[in-house]
């Protein structure tokens, strides 16, 4: 009887033990809650808002194929590929100097970017305007302070890296010597990659005229294309400079390199 009564004594909780773990167990929930909260804003992150934007680029890149006149396979045979690797490259066909167009309304787009190094796939449209309503959705963005395409001076863009299209994921495999294409309603600018750089946001310098460069005189286009670096952060920018190697209009036809790129663009692919 008494070692019955110590047992059933010893069952009874302290006072306040209910309470405590009572709190641990909200505790624990709201931890539970909270870590699928974060997951569900890291998928709608890395993988919702890209297909959003993927969607709303692919709907200016139609509106752009529609707006444009020009045959979609090279012209002449001087801008074709040779078909022997080791050949040298045709000699480029002078058209004389780039056409520049004006630049549009904000949010109005300008042209059409075709990187290879980034893959066959990639066609990205270029918008007016670097804020977030264009940056999240429409796709590379132009700082409306810096030149058109073409232009002597510094044509420069901005674009996302792993979220909202991430338009310039791999801007960092990019090697010397690669091309950049840009295709607008006149044309084709043909640039060439020279190097990148890492710098801190506050160097905005990278958009003069003749990048980092304070009071130069520009002589050559460039185009710059600023990213967020590393990867998954955005602590620093990644700098990517190339510069003009030379234009065709569009009744030339597309370059080469991309031609399989415009057809398909415009359904023909």
């Amino acid at each position: 009887m008494v070692l019955q009564e110590r047992e059933t004594s010893a069952a009874v909780p302290a006072p306040g033990v209910g309470v405590l773990r009572r709190a641990i167990q909200i505790l624990g929930e709201l931890l539970i809650t909270a870590g699928l909260i974060l997951l569900l804003f890291v998928a709608w992150e890395l993988w919702w808002t890209n297909l959003e934007s993927d969607a709303r680029q692919s709907d200016v890149i139609n509106n752009f194929a529609q707006d444009f006149t020009g045959p979609l396979t090279p012209q002449n045979p001087a801008t074709l590929s040779p078909t022997d690797d080791a050949a040298p490259p045709p000699p480029t066909v002078d058209y004389g100097p780039a056409v520049v167009s004006t630049a549009p309304g904000h949010g109005g787009t300008i042209g059409i970017m075709y990187i290879p190094r980034f893959g066959e796939s990639y066609t990205r449209p270029i918008v007016q305007g670097t804020t977030t309503d264009v940056l999240d959705t429409l796709g590379l963005g132009h700082y409306d302070t810096t030149s058109m395409p073409g232009a002597v001076g510094n044509f420069a863009v901005a674009g996302h890296r792993q979220t909202h299209g991430a338009v310039l994921d791999n801007i960092h495999t990019l090697v010397p010597g690669d091309r950049v294409y840009v295709q607008t309603r006149d044309g084709y600018y043909v640039y060439v990659f020279r190097n990148n750089q890492i710098v801190l946001p506050s160097r905005i310098d990278v958009l003069l005229p003749v990048p980092a460069q304070p009071g130069a005189t520009p002589t050559e286009s460039f185009l710059t294309m600023t990213s967020c670096n590393p990867r998954f952060g955005s602590q620093e920018r990644i700098i990517a400079y190339s510069v003009l190697d030379h234009w065709q209009p569009a009744s030339a036809g597309p370059p080469a390199e991309i031609a399989a790129q415009v057809a398909k663009m415009h359904g023909e692919g």
